[in-house]
């Protein structure tokens, strides 16, 4: 199935987005579904009837867009969950104070998985403090960071 880059369709549905008071972020086409999930949030946290809402309020839209050139295809919106990976400065941001896990590529320390509060990230280096210490990390080594869930 040919389709659209999902940055134009992004970049497309970002007037929606605004007008619904969310925020895309991320998108991905998937092949073998043949599908396009849009990954939503917004302050407070997204839900089933705020993802049928932006669903309805882009589908005709991106029908006339017509990212996959005529054929078939399934649009989900979805919340990105509760561990989604941190990918812009604006989720670094968001969660600075707050807990984190940090999983790496390759081990540092001998250890590829640490935990800690986020102090800060500045683009190339996320820093954490765990008690006394404070730990930094090059973004690009760091396979995920994200919310810490505790249960």
């Amino acid at each position: 199935m040919k389709v659209k880059p999902l940055s134009e369709v992004v970049e497309f549905l970002q007037p929606f987005a605004r007008e619904a008071g969310v925020e895309i972020v991320d998108a991905a086409w998937d092949m073998r579904q043949r599908s396009l999930t849009v990954f939503i949030d917004r302050e407070g946290g997204i839900d089933i009837v705020t993802c049928e809402k932006f669903h309805r309020l882009i589908d005709g839209p991106l029908d006339e867009l017509d990212p996959t050139f005529g054929e078939s295809y399934t649009l989900n919106c979805s919340s990105p969950g509760l561990d989604r990976p941190f990918k812009t400065q604006r989720d670094f941001d968001r969660h600075l104070g707050e807990k984190v896990e940090v999983h790496l590529y390759a081990p540092l320390g001998g250890k590829k998985y640490y935990e800690g509060v986020l102090t800060s990230f500045d683009g190339e280096t996320v820093t954490l403090r765990d008690g006394d210490s404070e730990l930094s990390f090059p973004f690009g080594k760091c396979a995920k960071v994200c919310l810490l869930i505790e249960i």
